[in-house]
């Protein structure tokens, strides 16, 4: 399925492709293994992909791996998931996502914002914490 093909399907049916660059953005984050995390990164994100949230500004898949693993070392055992629903158009996807032990109530929740590129790999992320410990 080509770019095209998936933003047809992502606008036709709010589901058939939406959730692919939300999975992957997600596996990445849970890739604890390093070796697993460079090869997601290589595969679906681009490479001068950038990352920015409230407390980070990072580009390129170096940064990103990083910031990753900072997140991992500060919450360790703990993974993301999808929090609510997924809205998406032309190359951009907004979605909720939690961060907490498996099978549990998230301990934060952001809310980020994918743009992808022309062949569909995670270009920018835009990130903003709804909910963070105190």
């Amino acid at each position: 399925m080509d770019s095209t093909q998936r933003e047809r399907c992502a606008v036709e049916t709010k589901g058939c492709a939406v959730h692919t660059p939300v999975d992957l953005y997600l596996e990445t984050w849970n890739a604890t293994d390093a070796a697993t995390r460079e090869r997601l990164l290589a595969d679906h994100w681009s490479e001068a992909a950038t990352y920015t949230d409230p407390m980070v500004d990072v580009a390129g898949h170096d940064e990103i791996s990083a910031t990753i693993a900072a997140v991992q070392a500060q919450f360790p055992s703990y993974v993301f998931s999808l929090v609510g629903s997924i809205d998406a158009h032309h190359r951009q996807t907004r979605f909720q996502w939690g961060l907490g032990p498996a099978h549990a109530e998230p301990v934060v929740i952001g809310f980020d914002v994918l743009v992808s590129d022309e062949g569909g790999r995670i270009q920018c992320v835009h990130g903003f914490l709804d909910k963070v410990p105190g």
